[in-house]
């Protein structure tokens, strides 16, 4: 008796990308069909304002394999992806950008590499074409990444990767306001490996990865993973505050035997704004933990959906 062949959905994030997604769908069904490969693509409009809704939808309606999703407004990649894994029915899970910069056809390098027997396969660029911003942004969050989710110092993540089914099932199962795809991906695999791939420069347009969202998505790490902020500021505060300890008993001890010396009013002045600015500052990283909490037991779900193009499902 045959088995089954395996299924591969694609999830792929859509961001003002009208000029070049249909492009990136083409190829991709392309490479499946070529190789009579049973497939789905997932296409999540991340609240795209140029149009790019559109075109994904007319696509979809022409093709029972493609399932187009819209999302009520712009809540970001890692949000736009758990919303397409969550409707992946595959066997096997890729995720992929929309700028062709993760050239469809390197999908089966993926595949090959997925099929040794690893439950996530990570493609690992030959040369990364991306800004200096980006490359500055992607090393900070490997940082990061070690530390918090034990990813192997010889194991390069990106956003081009294969997930195994029971991956993928206890990412979705994870409920947060405040998903991190690479990060839930290495907390819930074991058998990781990387793939050399290709990545192409970007074709059209310039990326939607900014200095302001690489740094949203460090704070959404470290505030929503991690302990490390707070224990660092803990740490910090009992240092400062022994010194000022310290301090305050040599200045205690020089009033005692010198008496009173007025000039000292201004260490006392500066070393007051000192520590009422730590204190604030230490108010302020509670406050964004409390934030955080509060939205993730207050929001039933990430992110909403307000049309959905699957023909014949």
């Amino acid at each position: 008796m045959n088995e089954r062949p395996a299924k591969y959905s694609v999830v792929i994030p859509v961001f003002n990308s009208r000029s070049i997604v249909g492009t990136t769908i083409d190829r991709t069904v392309a490479f499946f069909e070529s190789r009579d490969l049973p497939y789905e693509v997932i296409l999540v409009n991340d609240g795209s304002p140029d149009g790019s809704w559109d075109v994904i939808r007319d696509k979809a309606l022409h093709n029972k394999n493609l399932v187009a999703v819209n999302l009520l407004k712009n809540y970001g990649q890692h949000v736009a992806n758990i919303c397409g894994l969550r409707r992946a029915t595959g066997d096997w899970v890729i995720t992929m950008d929309d700028d062709l910069q993760n050239p469809p056809e390197e999908i089966a390098h993926l595949i090959s590499a997925a099929e040794e027997g690893h439950d996530v396969v990570f493609g690992r660029f030959e040369i990364k074409q991306a800004s200096r911003i980006r490359s500055i942004g992607s090393k900070t969050i490997g940082m990061i990444n070690r530390r918090i989710f034990g990813q192997p110092r010889d194991l390069i993540v990106s956003n081009f990767r294969i997930m195994r089914r029971d991956v993928v099932d206890r990412i979705c199962a994870t409920r947060s306001a405040f998903p991190y795809i690479t990060g839930l991906a290495l907390l819930n695999s074991r058998n990781r490996a990387n793939v050399q791939v290709r990545h192409e420069p970007r074709a059209v347009g310039k990326s939607n990865y900014s200095f302001r969202r690489i740094a949203q998505l460090v704070m959404t790490i470290l505030f929503s993973y991690s302990l490390f902020p707070l224990r660092l500021m803990a740490v910090l505060g009992a240092v400062i505050a022994t010194m000022s300890f310290a301090i305050g008993g040599v200045y205690l001890l020089l009033a005692a035997v010198r008496g009173i010396n007025i000039p000292g009013w201004t260490t006392v002045v500066v070393l007051l704004a000192f520590l009422n600015g730590v204190t604030i500052l230490m108010l302020s990283m509670l406050g964004e933990y409390t934030i955080r909490t509060l939205n993730q037991v207050s929001n039933a779900e990430s992110y909403h959906v307000v049309d959905v193009v699957a023909v014949g499902r």
